[in-house]
């Protein structure tokens, strides 16, 4: 488990931006602000592998894991994708925005 003493001040001050921007999904779809969980976009890793820092979203319970089909990434990412588009589209228009 990755702990705030491994990361680098850099690195606590992008995710705490994250999570002061709140899930991209309801800020993108629904100009809302909730409470974010950061998932790591899993595109380029292999199994078992996690991505860097730089490469999470913030995404709120419901968009994660517990929202259902259709509405968690991990209860279907290809439906979630064709929802709210790819981790990539997502964390290129995190960007634009933060």
């Amino acid at each position: 488990m990755i702990t705030d003493l491994d990361l680098k001040k850099s690195e606590r001050q992008y995710l705490a931006q994250l999570h002061s921007f709140g899930c991209v999904v309801c800020r993108k779809h629904l100009g809302v602000y909730t409470e974010p969980a950061m998932h790591h976009i899993r595109h380029g890793m292999g199994m078992g592998m996690r991505n860097s820092n730089d490469m999470v979203l913030p995404l709120c319970g419901p968009h994660h894991q517990t929202g259902g089909h259709g509405v968690a990434l991990h209860a279907g990412q290809k439906t979630w994708e064709q929802n709210f588009g790819t981790e990539i589209e997502l964390l290129e228009w995190l960007k634009e925005h933060l």
